[in-house]
């Protein structure tokens, strides 16, 4: 399959799920041209902001295939992906994204991406969430604990 054919396979997703409820949002994670898992945008069905179609397909393919590392995916995705979604990616893996609709497109019905980028480029603190800082040596013992267990951390994994 292409990537044109992928992409209207996630437009079809998203067009069910407007069907059934969900958010006009579908996405496909591929490697080497194989089907990892599809997802769509349930955020109003399950009432969970963070359950768009990226991350939704993410997590089924997790599941399915008992992983959290997808290095060397292709994440199809039928709207341009919000930051949430872009974060969710990298820490996935993901070594490519082609999307169709993007904000020119999204704007016009309400689903633009650019302010969550624009505020996510801040400085950490300053995203408009009051922000506490509270360091516990408790915490610093169960990095440790986690590290004598099973090694470097997940920023390794992500690094590249």
């Amino acid at each position: 399959m292409s990537d044109l054919d992928f992409i209207k396979t996630t437009i079809e997703l998203a067009r069910d799920n407007v069907v059934r409820g969900g958010q006009p949002f579908g996405a496909l994670l591929v490697r080497d041209g194989v089907v990892l898992a599809d997802g769509v945008n349930e955020s109003d069905i399950d009432h969970d902001c963070t359950a768009h179609a990226e991350i939704q397909a993410i997590r089924n393919a997790g599941k399915l295939h008992k992983t959290s590392s997808f290095a060397g995916s292709t994440m199809y995705a039928s709207g341009k992906p919000c930051a949430m979604c872009m974060a969710a990616m990298i820490q996935a893996g993901v070594s490519k994204l082609v999307y169709c609709a993007d904000d020119d497109v999204g704007e016009v019905f309400g689903w633009s991406t650019e302010y969550l980028y624009q505020r996510l480029q801040r400085d950490f603190g300053s995203q408009g969430i009051e922000t506490t800082h509270l360091p516990l040596d408790e915490k610093t013992q169960i990095f440790e604990q986690y590290q004598a267990k099973f090694g470097k951390g997940s920023n390794e994994q992500m690094k590249g």
